[in-house]
C-alpha cells in the first residue's frame, strides 16, 4: 500500500476547517490550532493520555476535553495480582477551557477536581535532557485509599508516528501523535504500599489526539514499548475509524526511528460483540512484515451507556511474541514484550 507522507511544516487545516493534507508523518508537521475549527465547540475533541507500564504494574493517565464532557481518568492495572481500578471524574461542558497545548512537545496539561488533580510538564531533567513529568494524586481510588505519584519520562525517540486522518462527514478529522518508547522513572503509592517504576524495563507511550469525531465509531488500537537485544523497540497499530486510504498509523519504532507498516489486522478470539477477550489473539500484516501472537493477562473493561452516549472499551494487557521486518529488511525477533490492545466502540 502506497502511503502519503508529510515532509515538511504544513497547517493541518485549510481556511474551510479542513485537513490540508491527509497522510502520515515522522514529526509533527502538521501545525495544530483550534482556532482553525469550524466545527461546533460542543464536537471538538482534544485529550493527552500517557500509559507506562512494566512486565509488573501499569499507570494509565487522561486529561480529556469532548467539549461537552471533560474526563480525567487514572488506572492502575496490578498484573502479578491480576486487579485493576479505574475513576474517571467527568467534567460538565468544558468546551475547551481545560486548556490543552496545541503541541505534543511544549505546554502544560491541567485537571483537577474534588479530591484529585492531574498536571503534565515539560522540563529540563538536565542530565537526561528533556523531559515530561507526571503529577498526580485521587481519594477514595481503591478501598478508600488514595493514589498518587510522579514519573518523569525521558529520552524520546527522535520520531514518532503523527496521523492526519479525515472523516467523510466535512470539517471532521483526527490529528494524533503516539511517542513510544519513553523511558519511565518514579513511584507511585496507594495506601501503604509503594510501587516504582525503573528506567531499566519501564517504558511509556503517548496517545495526544486532537480533533473532530463523528458520532459512532469504533477503533481498534495497541502498542507496545520494550528493549529486543538491548535496543528501544516498540510498536503502534490501529484502524476501524476515519478514511485511512492516504495512510495508516501502523509503524514499527525502533533505535528511535519509524519503520512504516501497511495494514495490520487483529484477530480477536470469538464472534464481533462475543469475543473472548482473555484467549490469545494473533496480528498479522498484509505485508508481511509484521506477524506475532498476543497472549492476554488482564482485560481492563468498561462500559458506559446513557442511550444518546455511549463508550464500551475492552483494553487488554498481555505480552507479544512475534517478528517483525524493518524498512531496511533485518528481522527483529522478540518475546514476552508488554503491551495492550484493544477495542473501543463510541456513540459521543
Amino acid at each position: 500500500m502506497w502511503q502519503h507522507e508529510i515532509t515538511k511544516t504544513i497547517p493541518l487545516l485549510s481556511e474551510k476547517g479542513e485537513l490540508t493534507q491527509a497522510g502520515w508523518a515522522r514529526q509533527p508537521y502538521p501545525v495544530y490550532e483550534r482556532k482553525a475549527i469550524k466545527a461546533s465547540p460542543l464536537r471538538i475533541k482534544e485529550w493527552d493520555y500517557y500509559l507506562i507500564a512494566n512486565d509488573r504494574f501499569a499507570l494509565a493517565l487522561t486529561v480529556a476535553d469532548n467539549g461537552y464532557m471533560g474526563l480525567d481518568s487514572v488506572s492502575w492495572m496490578d498484573f502479578q495480582e491480576g486487579w485493576q481500578v479505574t475513576k474517571s471524574p467527568m467534567r460538565v461542558l468544558p468546551l475547551g477551557h481545560t486548556g490543552l497545548p496545541a503541541s505534543a512537545d511544549r505546554g502544560t496539561t491541567a485537571s483537577s477536581g474534588k479530591g484529585y488533580g492531574l498536571t503534565f510538564l515539560h522540563t529540563d531533567g538536565k542530565e537526561l535532557g528533556p523531559t515530561r513529568q507526571l503529577v498526580f494524586q485521587m481519594e477514595h481510588f481503591r478501598e478508600d485509599r488514595t493514589i498518587q505519584g510522579s514519573v518523569t519520562l525521558f529520552d524520546q525517540p527522535e520520531e514518532s508516528v503523527v496521523i492526519c486522518t479525515p472523516f467523510d462527514k466535512p470539517g471532521h478529522f483526527y490529528y494524533n501523535r503516539k511517542i513510544n518508547c519513553l523511558r519511565a522513572a518514579g513511584t507511585v503509592t496507594l495506601g501503604e504500599e509503594t510501587y516504582r517504576f525503573d528506567p531499566a524495563d519501564s517504558f511509556a507511550v503517548l496517545d495526544w489526539g486532537r480533533g473532530v469525531w463523528t458520532y459512532k465509531n469504533t477503533w481498534y488500537w495497541s502498542s507496545a514499548s520494550g528493549l529486543v537485544d538491548g535496543e528501544l523497540f516498540g510498536f503502534n497499530l490501529g484502524y476501524g475509524f476515519g478514511d485511512g486510504s492516504a495512510a495508516t498509523e501502523n509503524a514499527l519504532i525502533y533505535g528511535g526511528k519509524v519503520h512504516k507498516l501497511s495494514h495490520v489486522k487483529f484477530h480477536i478470539p470469538g464472534k464481533p460483540g462475543r469475543e473472548d477477550w482473555l484467549s490469545p489473539w494473533t496480528f498479522t500484516s498484509d505485508d508481511g512484515r509484521l506477524e506475532m501472537e498476543f497472549r492476554p493477562i488482564l482485560d481492563r473493561a468498561a462500559c458506559t451507556d446513557v442511550k444518546v452516549l455511549k463508550s464500551d472499551q475492552h483494553q487488554v494487557f498481555g505480552r507479544f511474541t512475534g517478528r517483525a521486518v524493518l524498512d531496511h529488511g533485518e528481522t527483529l525477533q522478540f518475546r514476552d514484550l508488554t503491551g495492550f490492545a484493544e477495542k473501543v466502540v463510541n456513540k459521543w
